[in-house]
């Protein structure tokens, strides 16, 4: 992976030296935490990549439950329990189910309680699988209390009657799930009680689901061990996760308040809604570290090129100036197709008779670039070699360091989500108020 930042000198020189002296401070703590086998605290999460012993256990624990006769994978969680785990399955396979429908098995994410979405997938379940082997259900949840995740746990396995040999657990090492788990002796996994669930990709939370499709979880690991030191380095100018942190932090003081992750591939998109929540949960935060209150934040969207340009294209390039932008490419595609080189439309569009399908998306992304240069849209650029385990390891390990540091900068806590609690809070009141009434919630 490249990160290209422009005018980072000028970004540099005008942080203030305080804030450039806490940021190295802050790297150096974490080039001792990478030098730990311990989970003591949340920026240790950046080890799970080069924990053995954990995927030894992945790997165990798939081998207990993949049959020859899987075709469905079931993931029920929500937010950091699954949002890493699509990215990758949905750059690498997903995206392409609706057109590949012979390759199995294949995930079904489960993140809402909608009860239509619930019937449908029941009804599908239903005519598609015939014997228990044939499907594997994993509920995610690191508190083991999360409503949404829960309820339908309990609604999938009272649908498909499913028998417990053909679910798997996945939740923190003091959760009352995992207790839960181990006495009923249940299939299951844990994952650090002090990892953050958006930090979690790299945990049994995203390693497990992955492997049981046939993604390779030893290049994603091997990936995102690759870029850990360069992520690292005090020399900031050498650093991508630093260049990027210290970029978006810049843009953010001079009122450029939405972050746009633009991917150049449709398969990405997922990718993009996961590091839409890294950066919402980690520096959207109401007070900063020293309790004072700051309402800090930068909005976090996802764009899709080049769909995307003929929909919110005129407002980015015409619009007010208050995004920074992060396109996210590939240098190549290893499989490409061609225009015919005889049109049968010769006048509609002239120069790409035999242009290969990805030199006319790249031709597009600089198009782009060169019209967000003339009209100073700010932009970083993010080139990956291919789409790969190894390419997408090193990418989600770099952003979650960016988000770490970025969060160093403007003195807010990277790891907690104090406000989103209070959402759950209330739900949990009024399902304590519905309790023994006739509502569908109890139906």
């Amino acid at each position: 992976m490249k990160l290209t930042t422009s005018n980072f000198n000028a970004v540099l020189s005008s942080t203030p030296e305080n804030k450039v002296t806490n940021l190295l401070d802050y790297i150096t703590h974490l080039k001792e935490v990478a030098d730990q086998d311990s989970y003591d605290t949340p920026e240790t999460s950046i080890n799970l990549p080069k924990d053995k012993k954990l995927l030894d256990e992945v790997l165990k624990m798939s081998n207990q439950v993949i049959t020859p006769e899987l075709k469905y994978h079931i993931l029920i969680g929500i937010g950091g329990s699954n949002l890493g785990t699509k990215a990758i399955y949905d750059a690498l396979l997903g995206h392409f189910d609706i057109v590949q429908p012979q390759r199995l098995p294949r995930m079904i994410f489960v993140d809402t309680v909608d009860p239509k979405y619930l019937k449908a997938l029941h009804d599908f379940i239903r005519e598609n699988v015939d014997h228990p082997e044939q499907l594997l259900v994993t509920a995610v949840t690191k508190s083991g209390t999360t409503t949404e995740t829960i309820a339908n746990l309990e609604i999938i396995q009272k649908e498909f009657d499913h028998t417990t040999s053909r679910l798997v657990l996945i939740s923190s090492e003091s959760s009352p799930l995992t207790k839960l788990a181990k006495e009923e002796k249940y299939n299951h996994l844990t994952l650090p009680d002090s990892t953050s669930g958006r930090y979690s990709v790299f945990s049994a939370v995203g390693l497990f689901p992955l492997v049981t499709v046939g993604i390779d979880i030893e290049m994603l690991q091997k990936g995102a061990q690759s870029i850990t030191d360069e992520c690292l380095n005090t020399d900031l100018s050498k650093n991508p996760a630093a260049r990027s942190a210290l970029t978006l932090y810049h843009y953010m003081k001079k009122g450029h308040n939405i972050h746009d992750t633009f991917v150049f591939h449709p398969e990405l998109e997922s990718l993009g809604r996961w590091y839409r929540q890294l950066m919402g949960e980690s520096i959207g935060k109401r007070v900063d570290l020293d309790g004072q209150e700051i309402h800090a934040g930068m909005t976090p969207t996802v764009s899709v090129g080049s769909t995307d340009l003929h929909s919110v294209g005129q407002l980015y390039l015409g619009g007010p100036n208050d995004k920074v932008t992060t396109f996210v490419s590939t240098n190549h595609d290893i499989t490409d197709i061609s225009v015919p080189k005889e049109l049968s439309i010769p006048t509609a569009v002239e120069d790409i008779a035999g242009k290969k399908a990805s030199s006319i998306m790249h031709a597009i992304l600089k198009g782009v670039q060169k019209a967000y240069k003339a009209n100073n849209l700010p932009f970083m650029d993010a080139q990956l070699e291919t789409i790969s385990e190894y390419e997408l390891g090193q990418f989600m390990q770099f952003k979650m360091i960016e988000m770490m540091l970025l969060s160093n900068l403007l003195n807010v806590n990277a790891f907690n989500q104090p406000n989103v609690e209070s959402y759950k809070e209330e739900t949990r009141k009024i399902l304590k108020e519905l309790r023994g009434s006739n509502s569908i919630i109890n139906g």
